[in-house]
């Protein structure tokens, strides 16, 4: 019978063994993109992929009993055999420059703010731990093009879920909720002069340097001498869509297309992630959630998408920033293709679509396939976490690299991979 020592002996043999062996084997490589910059397009509710990106045989809302399906024809696009709905058909054209992830899943409870953080950030909720998001990940590694622009904006409305998380406040968004005056608190109140305001700056200035560095308070004050920095006439030029062609204007369509045009001016101003909003003004009814009556109009959303998205590719396009800005259409999950009692869909995170054009990956036009009823990824499924190494990878940043969490070493994404097919 062995002693204890030699028992002590021979496990720790086996664990040294065991643990060189890991630490010998090598990351697998990533290839890594050469993309600047990031419009990540938020469809705030849930968009129905069956109904956009990844149509089907038609349904019927109201037969009895109800058939599930597509609710609109389908349409050919740029790429053979990748069709959309009727109603992407100007981004149709463009297909060759675009594609629709069609298997994203994820086994989160289909709630809202769960799946919405989830998307964001790639991760669950944590007790004791706030991640940050794709966008605070990407000003953290990358930061500003242009030290006189933040590095990460926000076109809505904020919370944690598109926030820095542990990364702190300098990774953190500058928001704005109207495109024509731009964020709040960037220009002085008028009853406030320059040499007052600098008196206060000086007063402020020695409270300031008693923070240790890398502290709370001290993170805090960096992004507020960021924002001071910013401060003037120069950066807020960039929300002035009034210089902009009014024919350019009216192509990419209503608020939510001015939205996107201010995207793309900040993208060449050097902000180096920007997130567009469009769950704005309802024009449906219910926006992306489309629960009963919302299914009614929800051709009028899906035109609204396509008339600014497609401008937003053609305007890169022509401004040759194309192959160096990633566009991503993003959200919480997909529908699923049977109709709830009042005509609309559920909630579906098991199959369901995400979009990236341009960013100078090798585009498919679709990637993965879904099942005959658009439920269940069938080829090529893809994670919330590959999703997002495809991202920052697209950005030139390794996934498979770790961040800091106080000591703790976290890495920047869950275990994602990005899809090997679109950096060939």
């Amino acid at each position: 019978m062995p002693s204890r020592r030699n028992f002590l002996k021979i496990s720790g043999a086996s664990a040294l063994s065991t643990a060189g062996a890991f630490a010998s084997e090598p990351a697998t490589p990533v290839k890594l993109g050469k993309a600047e910059h990031c419009i990540f397009i938020w469809l705030g509710g849930g968009m129905a992929q069956v109904d956009t990106f990844d149509p089907k045989t038609l349904g019927d809302a109201k037969s009895k009993p109800s058939k599930a399906g597509s609710y609109y024809p389908s349409i050919e696009t740029a790429v053979p055999g990748v069709r959309l709905t009727e109603h992407l058909a100007q981004t149709a054209k463009l297909m060759d420059r675009v594609t629709a992830v069609r298997t994203i899943n994820h086994r989160v409870i289909d709630e809202h703010a769960f799946a919405t953080n989830l998307v964001h950030t790639g991760r669950m909720i944590s007790g004791n731990v706030v991640y940050p998001s794709v966008g605070s990940i990407v000003a953290h590694e990358r930061g500003a093009a242009n030290p006189e622009v933040p590095a990460y904006m926000l076109i809505g409305y904020p919370n944690v879920s598109r926030g820095p998380g542990f990364l702190g406040a300098k990774s953190g968004f500058v928001y704005l909720t109207d495109t024509e005056s731009g964020p709040a608190g960037f220009t002085r109140p008028a009853d406030v002069p320059a040499d007052r305001a600098a008196a206060r700056a000086s007063l402020l200035t020695p409270l300031q340097n008693r923070f240790p560095e890398g502290s709370a308070p001290w993170d805090y004050q960096e992004a507020q001498s960021d924002a001071l920095r910013m401060a003037g006439p120069g950066f807020m030029r960039n929300f002035q869509l009034s210089e902009e062609p009014g024919s350019l204007r009216q192509r990419y369509g209503g608020e939510f297309g001015q939205r996107c045009l201010l995207a793309r001016r900040l993208v060449q101003a050097g902000v180096r992630f920007i997130e567009v909003s469009h769950n704005l003004n309802f024009i449906n009814g219910t926006g992306w959630d489309t629960h009963n009556a919302g299914q009614l109009q929800q051709h009028g959303l899906i035109r609204e998408l396509d008339t600014a998205l497609s401008a937003l590719i053609e305007d890169l396009e022509r401004q040759r920033i194309l192959d160096k800005t990633l566009v991503v259409i993003g959200t919480e999950f997909g529908r699923p293709s049977a109709f709830d009692g009042g005509g609309g869909r559920g909630h579906q995170g098991t199959a369901f679509s995400l979009v990236l054009a341009g960013g100078g990956l090798n585009h498919q036009g679709a990637y993965g396939v879904t099942d005959d009823l658009c439920k269940l990824p069938v080829e090529n499924p893809v994670s919330i976490p590959d999703f997002h190494a495809t991202i920052h990878a697209a950005l030139g940043i390794n996934p498979n690299q770790e961040l800091l969490d106080g000591s703790r070493p976290v890495p920047i994404t869950d275990g994602g991979v990005p899809i090997a097919k679109l950096f060939s």
